[in-house]
């Protein structure tokens, strides 16, 4: 099933952009594990709409109600279900996309999927709405890994060429991943009043901006993961890409490597404090399909949001004919912020499938 992922912890997406709720089934989580609901409200934040100048004017609370799985604040082994209701629709905003699909969405691979029946209203079960859920889902792995000493961020590494302050992918520490200025996930003040000029211009103009968000995770084990087709890297891949906007990923030094030697790229050996660890991490902390101990470091591409003010060439599905298309609505003219809890909870879902 294409919305269903996970072998001992399997999540279940469910809903539309529009439709009356979202949501999202947990199986399998461990029972008697403490759910803090106040910090999960906290970590939804942090994708909801911030009412910036960078995110959208739609305004969702993003707040879950979880109807099943808990008692007493505790799972109680039942599968959790947790629903957030769409508060803020404004389907009228769409209906010239039934005619003329989007450049850059998928609405016209949703016509030649499901023909006449698909729901074109903000994108569907396409929407970026539904990262939503995922990260009730993944807020939930994220304090169960916690428990367990593993710990997870992730930032905005660079935004159309302005680069932020990299991991340090040897000597990466929680406190690392817990630096970036306040609302907006940077690690650099300086990085960040350039990226913000940046997506206030192409909003201006009705343009948008995509980017590069770089995650880190510090405490896995080593020895967690499968070689081939079921391996860290596939199974982290196979997840992130269910975030609508991201077309690529590398991990460690990535791309990188094809212009290294060997002696550049291996990851040799040493000891210290007893412990065999490696003097770089250019695998990105996976070896093999599994975690050899060191920070798992990888980076996801995100592409300009597709929505934009400024007219576009389509069709009329209708009339067979070249058209124009404006686009109506609110949208984002730079969704990496948002996007950035977003790869965090992806994260953290696959390492507590394995890990749990």
């Amino acid at each position: 099933m294409s919305s269903t992922f996970g072998k001992n912890i399997k999540i279940s997406v469910f809903g539309q952009s529009h439709s009356d709720a979202i949501g999202v089934v947990i199986d399998g989580l461990p029972s008697g594990e403490p759910i803090d609901t106040d910090e999960l409200a906290a970590f939804m934040s942090r994708r909801a709409p911030s009412g910036a100048a960078y995110s959208t004017a739609r305004r969702e609370s993003d707040f879950p109600k979880i109807v099943s799985g808990l008692f007493d604040r505790r799972t109680c082994g039942a599968p959790l279900c947790a629903i957030i209701e769409n508060s803020d629709t404004r389907s009228s905003d769409y209906s010239e996309i039934k005619d003329k699909p989007r450049p850059g969405h998928a609405d016209l691979t949703a016509i030649m999927r499901y023909g006449e029946w698909r729901d074109y209203r903000g994108g569907g079960h396409f929407s970026g709405r539904l990262t939503a859920p995922l990260c009730v889902a993944g807020g939930i792995c994220i304090q169960l890994l916690r428990r367990k000493g593993v710990h997870i961020g992730a930032h905005i590494s660079s935004l159309c060429g302005i680069a932020d302050t990299p991991y340090d992918p040897v000597k990466l520490t929680r406190a690392d991943l817990e630096s970036n200025c306040g609302d907006f996930p940077v690690r650099s003040a300086s990085a960040f009043e350039k990226m913000a000029r940046l997506i206030a211009d192409c909003k201006a103009v009705g343009d948008s901006v995509g980017g590069i968000i770089e995650c880190g995770v510090v405490g896995f084990p080593g020895g967690i993961g499968d070689p081939m087709f079921d391996g860290l890297e596939n199974r982290l891949s196979a997840a992130l890409f269910a975030i609508p906007a991201l077309k690529g990923v590398e991990f460690g030094a990535g791309f990188a490597v094809g212009s290294m030697k060997g002696s550049e790229n291996n990851d040799c050996f040493c000891m210290e404090n007893g412990e065999i660890t490696c003097m770089t991490n250019n695998a990105g902390g996976i070896a093999g399909g599994i975690s050899t101990g060191m920070p798992i470091i990888f980076r996801v591409a995100v592409k300009p949001t597709p929505s934009i003010a400024i007219g576009q060439q389509t069709v009329s599905l209708s009339e067979k004919t070249d058209c124009m298309l404006n686009i109506k609505g609110r949208h984002d003219p730079c969704i990496l912020p948002r996007a950035v809890p977003v790869v965090e909870a992806v994260c953290a879902i696959v390492l507590a499938d394995f890990l749990l």
